[in-house]
């Protein structure tokens, strides 16, 4: 399978491991499994990796290994943003940690690309990599990562860094709701990180991130005033003292709604909510699609709005809005949105 992508906010995928299992309800409509079960016959990639079921396509819960990808990226020239396993999760439970140790060797060895690791299992991720005080071992993890470097038969320099975190690795979670949100996002602050990211989509419900931004205060993350940096103080002159015990925040966040047959509905209101918390934290927020399903959960779409969505209502008073006239089918043209949404950004200098 190609390891170009038409995902908007990366540039290649990477899947060193297939096949996963539903866990949440994000999982349900899982596009991986459907373009998986595409591949699934015998002798096929995803053999026995999926099944077919009233409900359509799903994971068997059977993860493999994949030995003879691993050492991709050491191929790829261009830098690039790699979405690393976007038809898995690497740290599914039956993904064993020495492989995982592979992975990360390749992307210490492979500087140059920016590798996006998104994960539903936080937990594992930060039991894995460790964190001083909190689990694990951040040190010896490192020093097993260097070893399965060593063993991958490469050409290894000797400025290669391989201690944790690498600086090159991008660690996020995906979130579909408050439930899950507040689930996830702890387990992924706690974890050393260069960024720290969440993917809400598909977005099914409200998601307040207040907690896990900047300060609003200073805008400055934790990281900043625990490196040395000065808080510049409110606009009143008092100073800022809520970043000295806050823990690490976000860094960046994707936000969109569902596609693909089933959808289910996401409103409005959902995704301006989340641009709004991170414009007043200034971390960037990436406005992926609007879904195939979108509504309106509390008003009504203004004249002005109508016009915007390509068409006039056929009736102005409906709480809920199907589609809201865009032609896209996955809602993903950005000049049939809101114009306050029309927002696509990335962490500052990665």
């Amino acid at each position: 399978m190609s390891a170009t992508t038409k995902i908007q906010w990366t540039d290649r995928t990477w899947n060193p491991t297939r096949g996963c299992s539903v866990i949440s309800p994000g999982c349900h409509n899982c596009y991986a499994m459907k373009q998986a079960h595409r591949f699934s016959g015998q002798g096929k990639p995803y053999e026995g990796l999926t099944k077919q079921t009233k409900a359509g396509p799903q994971w068997t819960g059977k993860v493999v290994t994949v030995e003879d990808a691993l050492l991709k990226p050491l191929s790829w020239r261009k830098p690039a943003r790699v979405f690393v396993n976007s038809m898995s999760d690497l740290f599914h439970e039956d993904v064993p940690d020495a492989f995982i140790d592979k992975v990360f060797a390749v992307m210490a060895l492979a500087p140059r690309h920016a590798f996006q690791i998104l994960t539903k299992r936080p937990a594992r991720m930060l039991e894995y990599i460790g964190a001083p005080g909190l689990v694990g071992d951040i040190n010896g993890r490192s020093w097993r990562i260097r070893e399965a470097g060593h063993a991958l038969n490469v050409k290894i320099g000797g400025d290669v860094n391989f201690a944790l975190p690498l600086s090159n690795v991008w660690l996020g979670t995906s979130v579909e709701n408050q439930q899950y949100a507040d689930q996830r996002i702890g387990d992924l602050i706690r974890t050393p990180a260069a960024v720290r990211f969440i993917s809400a989509e598909p977005l099914l419900g409200p998601v307040d991130l207040e907690q896990w931004l900047r300060c609003e205060s200073c805008r400055h993350s934790w990281r900043f005033h625990t490196s040395g940096g000065m808080c510049q103080g409110t606009a009143d002159g008092i100073e800022c003292h809520c970043c000295m015990i806050r823990e690490p925040s976000l860094d960046w966040v994707i936000v969109g709604g569902e596609s693909g047959p089933g959808a289910r509905p996401c409103a409005l209101e959902w995704i301006e909510a989340i641009v709004k918390q991170c414009r007043a934290s200034s971390v960037p927020v990436f406005v992926k699609q609007l879904g195939a399903f979108v509504v309106s959960e509390d008003r009504s779409l203004t004249p002005e709005e109508q016009i915007g969505f390509g068409r006039d209502m056929t009736n102005p008073l409906s709480k809920w809005v199907w589609r809201a006239g865009l032609t896209d089918r996955k809602g993903g043209a950005p000049e049939e949105w809101p114009v306050d949404l029309r927002v696509r950004q990335f962490p500052e200098n990665l």
